[in-house]
């Protein structure tokens, strides 16, 4: 993620270009069970993506809950560039991300559908904080012109409540992008 947003900043791009390439990475690979692809599933063994994205001039958008759409980042963009709204959630972020022309697909790779099988046979859902699996991917950038993005992006915490939403795709929660 990091050589590709590097990549990116290398080439004259911006930092907002640069982090949601760098998080993309990590999206698309089916290995991390964490983000994206692949990601672990909720209790019910559905795939919910969250993120979010913000440059230093305050411009930000929010996906939560999207399911079917491997780049919950570049919704998350798209929600900042061309709507008026900060944040979309589940089945009106996936009509979005529809509209918007991306690919939809199944996320629910063959080793997290087994992995969330073995959880149910033993499960008694009683979660602790930061006791079940969980991570987020979360980059910042600053560029040539000292313009400043960052990106976060997360499946969540493995086989959570259905609707449950972390602070990972809040704004001033996970994610805040101030050039001061």
């Amino acid at each position: 993620a990091t050589s590709r947003a590097w990549s990116v900043l290398q080439s004259g791009g911006s930092a907002l270009d640069a982090v949601e390439a760098g998080v993309m990475v990590e999206e698309a690979d089916p290995n991390n069970q964490t983000v994206g692809l692949g990601g672990r599933p909720d209790r019910d063994g559905v795939v919910t993506l969250d993120a979010c994205i913000m440059d230093s001039g305050g411009n930000c958008g929010s996906v939560m809950g999207l399911e079917g759409y491997v780049h919950a980042i570049s919704v998350a963009r798209k929600v900042m560039e061309e709507t008026p709204h900060v944040i979309l959630i589940g089945a009106g972020a996936a009509a979005f991300a529809r509209e918007q022309g991306f690919p939809s697909g199944e996320l629910l790779t063959e080793a997290s559908r087994e992995e969330w099988v073995r959880w149910k046979e033993t499960e008694n859902y009683q979660p602790e904080i930061n006791i079940e699996n969980h991570d987020t991917i979360g980059m910042l950038a600053i560029d040539r012109d000292g313009a400043l993005a960052g990106a976060c992006t997360t499946s969540g915490l493995a086989y959570k409540m259905r609707g449950r939403v972390g602070d990972s795709p809040v704004i001033g929660a996970g994610l805040y992008v101030d050039p001061e």
